[in-house]
């Protein structure tokens, strides 16, 4: 049980503090709510109403894909770091196998980069 304890109060640390940052969010932040806070929050912009066409259609205005996929490419970038980091952390102890290994890995991710640069996702209209 000893090996668990650091975990365990990890745990209800964060749990402790997500709970304290609702709690006290709530009791301390603004109350003041208009149009624009009620609404759902889509990449800034303030929903419009426009006429529903088509069976499945869903009222408002369309958002630009451009922000999720920016954000989505983030991510993809982040994780790679995330692995490269403790590997080159670590890369005197390991051996020719994990060297391959990342290598490969580096590759995968530059494959999707280079899909995504040909496809037009780095580009900003």
């Amino acid at each position: 049980m000893n090996l668990y304890l650091p975990i365990l109060v990890l745990a209800a640390l964060a749990a402790g503090f997500a709970g304290f940052s609702v709690v006290i969010t709530a009791l301390v932040g603004p109350s003041r709510y208009n149009r624009s806070k009620l609404e759902p929050y889509e990449c800034g912009i303030e929903p419009t109403d426009q006429p529903v066409s088509g069976p499945h259609a869903a009222p408002g205005q369309r958002f630009p894909v451009k922000y999720y996929l920016t954000a989505m490419l983030f991510i993809v970038f982040d994780i790679e770091i995330v692995f490269l980091y403790p590997w080159a952390v670590a890369f005197d102890g390991l051996g020719v196998f994990a060297v391959i290994e990342m290598v490969l890995f580096a590759l995968v991710v530059f494959v999707a980069y280079a899909y995504v640069w040909r496809r037009g996702g780095l580009n900003w209209d």
